[in-house]
């Protein structure tokens, strides 16, 4: 008996003994884990938290470590398990931001799935590996039969959904505690470090969805813009022959930019071809002002064809556009349009087989589609897209109905591949390939589009064609090509104001039929659906007018975070969280701007019916104000009767 006490008090000491010693070799695991990969982080992709949150990095990584090793088996199944798991996020979150600019956010992990459709090789595999290992290492980690275990896990749970239930409180305190950046989310990720940083988004993200906005609200938006009294309503103009109006063509260029002025890359030629160049000129050098840099050409799309600003990191297609909407293919084909759009990309990508349905669209071409005959790598080429285009929409062109047709090339993804018929015709001096790739993927982008509108303008020279690009390249690690030039900084938290222009324009050209190119200035993508109803002359009540009208005086572009404005050639930066002159009006009208958005795209659509229910609240308070005047006649009457 008392050998067998004698035992059970030296277990009393071995076990706690042992079980420190375990959670101290974790923890030193997590540690020389987070000093290699933060090392290497910084040196391959220049990439690190700010010296400032060094120490709550480390703490907040440490946090996460004890509840894994809380739940695992061994130290050893935790250390490979933590390993995975930690080294997938810093290396996705290091990618993100080296290549465009911006650290891991909540809706990139319901968006992932894009990922997968957009790569091949040993691309494909490794960011198949990235999820997949991480994974089977939580779950070759768990002690599956431990009670211990389990009540972590219901622990962790228990207080996710605590804060699911109430995160505005959580938000708030977490902003008060760690700051918040509104736009410049690199800076956030440098001055919190990863963990706090999705944890304190993903509390944000959370807290934004609230419930749709009621009708006083968006009536309130509104009038703040100066929309209650809606335009007259009439069919687009009526043209010839019993056509409702003119073919509408809209191409969307993948990555099409102006390498040209990337002074320090030592271009040996201009890679625009010299027709371009010339109907560029013609059109004023006009830009196209994109929500986005680098990627995420979805959002572009939705401002062309829907005509509202994107101003979040997140892909609109993906989960904010939830409604049928009467964006310009649905208002063109009231009007009688047949309407077409065509990518050459998996049909999928970017949720675009629901979005175009619910944008309008009657007929949707992709990948499957086409004839894949001219391929640079995985990328169809712009030469036998416009071909097929033209195969397909030509014998429309000139029928009983009217056609959009909508064109959104593929060619000119990174990393900017050219097949054996396209050989490298122009050099760079600079070390940066991704310069000289891209410069010669512009040369022949170029002419292969001036080549299909040569032959579209011959076909169709009344139409009214649009054409521009989708975003700015990515031209190598934190913004590489362009801070050799002296375009940007490597981070937003160092761009001078006109960076955030310089970050968004590309090349526009509005042709209007047999009058030629149009000047119109630099305008924010979303404006182009309304200029478009101008140039065929509808002037039907429209929510594409709601954002951007023909006669603005001042234009807008919201980015995250922030937004600017330009006067002419005035430029006015307006960064969120920060009081500045002469951004009050602006401001509100970015707000009442995302009041209509989520009413329209995801709520109960009350703007749809805005015009007849503010209509009616005006003819009741005008026949309100009659009653009232003949009430005080008759009392004026009364008085001076009683008078004499």
């Amino acid at each position: 008996m008392q050998q067998q006490d004698r035992s059970v008090a030296i277990d009393a000491v071995i076990v706690p003994t042992r079980r420190a010693r375990e959670w101290g070799q974790a923890l030193g695991l997590v540690a020389l884990w987070y000093l290699v990969a933060q090392a290497a982080s910084a040196y391959f992709l220049g990439v690190v938290p700010g010296r400032e949150a060094w120490l709550r990095d480390l703490l907040a990584h440490l946090l996460l470590g004890g509840v894994l090793f809380a739940m695992a088996r061994s130290v050893l199944r935790f250390g490979v398990a933590m390993a995975l798991l930690f080294s997938a996020f810093t290396l996705g979150n290091a990618l993100k931001l080296a290549v465009l600019g911006g650290p891991v956010m909540p809706d990139d992990f319901s968006a992932a799935k894009n990922l997968f459709m957009l790569l091949d090789g040993w691309q494909l595999f490794g960011s198949a590996a990235m999820l997949a290992l991480p994974l089977a290492g939580l779950a070759w980690m768990f002690a599956w039969r431990s009670a211990r275990a389990w009540a972590v896990l219901g622990g962790v749970a228990a207080g996710l959904m605590a804060v699911a239930l109430q995160p505005a409180p959580v938000s708030a305190w977490l902003d008060a505690r760690f700051g918040d950046w509104v736009w410049n989310q690199r800076g956030n990720y440098e001055m919190r470090g990863l963990p706090i940083h999705l944890a304190q988004e993903g509390v944000r993200s959370l807290a934004r969805r609230g419930s749709a906005p009621q009708a006083a609200e968006v009536d309130d938006a509104l009038m703040l813009l100066g929309l209650t009294q809606p335009s007259p309503f009439v069919r687009a103009t009526a043209a010839e022959a019993g056509r409702a109006g003119r073919n509408v063509h809209m191409i969307v260029l993948e990555s099409f930019w102006d390498p040209a002025v990337l002074k320090a890359a030592g271009l040996s030629d201009d890679p625009l071809d010299p027709a371009f160049r010339k109907l560029w000129k013609a059109a004023g050098n006009a830009r196209a002002l994109s929500p986005v840099f680098g990627g995420m050409t979805a959002n572009a799309e939705f401002e062309a064809l829907c005509g509202f600003p994107v101003k979040s990191d997140a892909v609109f297609f993906e989960g904010r556009l939830r409604r049928d909407v009467p964006c310009l293919p649905r208002h063109l084909g009231d009007a009688g349009y047949r309407s077409f759009a065509s990518h050459p990309n998996a049909a999928p990508f970017w949720n675009r087989i629901n979005a175009y349905r619910r944008v309008g669209f009657e007929h949707y071409w992709s990948d499957r589609d086409f004839v894949l005959d001219d391929m640079n790598r995985e990328f169809l080429s712009d030469a036998s897209l416009y071909r097929q285009v033209l195969e397909r929409v030509g014998p429309a062109l000139q029928g009983a109905q009217p056609v959009f047709n909508y064109v959104l090339t593929y060619f000119g993804h990174l990393d900017y591949p050219l097949n054996s018929a396209r050989p490298e015709v122009i050099r760079a001096e600079t070390d940066n390939g991704l310069v000289q790739a891209y410069a010669n993927t512009v040369h022949y982008k170029s002419r292969e589009l001036m080549g299909f509108l040569k032959q579209l303008r011959k076909r169709d020279p009344d139409a009214i064609i649009v054409l521009f690009g989708d975003h700015l390249p990515s031209l190598g690690w934190n913004h590489g090509g362009y801070v050799e030039s002296g375009l940007l900084t490597t981070d937003r938290s160092g761009f001078a104001d006109a960076m955030f222009h310089t970050l968004v324009a590309t090349p526009l050209v509005v042709i209007d039929g047999r009058r030629g190119p149009v000047r119109t200035g630099d305008l924010p993508i979303y404006a182009l659906p309304a200029l478009i109803l101008d140039l065929l002359g509808d002037e039907r009540d429209t929510m594409l007018r709601f954002a951007a009208r023909a006669d603005d005086a001042v234009r807008v572009r919201p980015l995250p975070g922030v937004h600017f404005t330009l006067e002419g050639k005035a430029l006015t930066v307006c960064r969120g969280g920060e009081l500045l002159p002469g951004c009050e009006a602006s401001t509100a009208w970015v707000e009442a701007i995302a009041v209509l958005k989520r009413d329209l795209f995801s709520g109960e659509q009350h703007a749809l019916d805005a015009a007849e229910r503010l209509r009616g609240l005006q003819t009741v308070e005008l026949e309100g104000g009659d009653l009232e005047e003949s009430a005080v006649a008759d009392e004026v009457v009364a008085e001076s009767d009683n008078d004499v």
